[in-house]
């Protein structure tokens, strides 16, 4: 697998730094944001909820032609640059070259399953843009969908690509958004990662009081200094479930056995190293024919996607 630049993959246009006079261009809104830090370089507060939202809808808008991407106050708001790279290893995984790729503006015959897009749909918006695969996001939760639903009607390119499905039953992942006539190449997705509410708040505090104390020897040159917000936002269902992180990886594991012979991938980001050789034993014990585990390191964070299928390969 390829890896370049800032740890990102080769393909990723975000291994270089932001050049933030093109993002403030394609996005004026972000223009307030953008300060000099002590190292003489332009930055943002990555605090800041508000600037963090500009960013993400300057780069999309500037590298993906997405415009208008919003999210409702309270949800997650993701980092476009980490995200973009599970599509593109998920593309390496499919084996399509970034050179030989389908663009947005053409058909592809790759459909993807976004499970728990979320209110932000960034997988599939990504999916969609970079390689202009066929995308159907599915979620518990009816307002992301609606969200998901208004940037679409932004973006008409979308619309006969990326499909909305609610998941009604929260117990179930696969069963209620698989139909019985589909195929998927491959399945993307970001699990919640915390037990609990309380786990998840704690949590949050530390990388709150990390951030302010970043800042403070950063000394970003912002009239706003308020320590209470924070990026570190989320609904129940985008940030923790009964069990965590490993509770729901098994059920996933589990009930894709059911739909094994709809689709060729199911895969996985796997945020805590200590799940994946659980995961694994049991994909072995369901008898998967090919499991991979696919390193992604962004900065000095690594994390994982673990990839498996009950499909012979042809």
């Amino acid at each position: 697998m390829k890896s370049a630049g800032k740890g990102l993959h080769v393909n990723n246009v975000h291994n270089q730094d932001y050049d933030f006079s093109a993002l403030i261009k394609s996005h004026p809104a972000l223009g307030v944001h953008v300060k000099i830090n002590q190292y003489n370089n332009e930055s943002i507060d990555f605090a800041d909820p508000v600037a963090v939202k500009a960013l993400n809808s300057a780069l999309l808008k500037h590298h993906y032609d997405i415009v208008e991407w919003d999210i409702p106050e309270g949800f997650l708001c993701p980092p476009i640059p980490g995200r973009v790279d599970y599509i593109h290893y998920i593309a390496e995984l499919l084996q399509i070259s970034h050179h030989d790729r389908v663009t947005a503006s053409s058909n592809s015959s790759i459909k993807l399953l976004d499970i728990g897009t979320g209110a932000n749909g960034i997988y599939s918006l990504l999916a969609c843009q970079v390689y202009g695969w066929q995308c159907t996001a599915s979620d518990i939760d009816q307002l992301s969908l609606d969200n998901i639903a208004k940037i679409i009607s932004k973006n008409p390119a979308l619309e006969n690509r990326l499909e909305l499905r609610l998941q009604a039953e929260k117990n179930h992942i696969f069963e209620g958004v698989i139909a019985s006539d589909d195929y998927f190449d491959v399945s993307v997705c970001n699990p919640p990662f915390y037990a609990s509410l309380e786990e998840a708040l704690t949590i949050s505090q530390k990388k709150r009081d990390n951030l302010a104390i970043n800042r403070q020897k950063n000394s970003l040159n912002s009239t706003s200094q308020n320590t209470s917000k924070s990026n570190f936002g989320g609904q129940k269902a985008e940030l923790w479930c009964n069990g965590g992180e490993q509770q729901f990886l098994r059920m996933m594991i589990k009930e894709s056995k059911i739909f094994g012979h709809q689709c060729r991938w199911f895969t996985s980001l796997v945020s805590n190293s200590d799940n994946v050789k659980p995961a694994i034993k049991l994909l072995r014990k369901l008898e998967a024919i090919d499991i991979k585990k696919i390193e992604m390191k962004q900065g000095n964070k690594i994390t994982r996607i673990l990839a498996w299928t009950f499909l012979a390969t042809h």
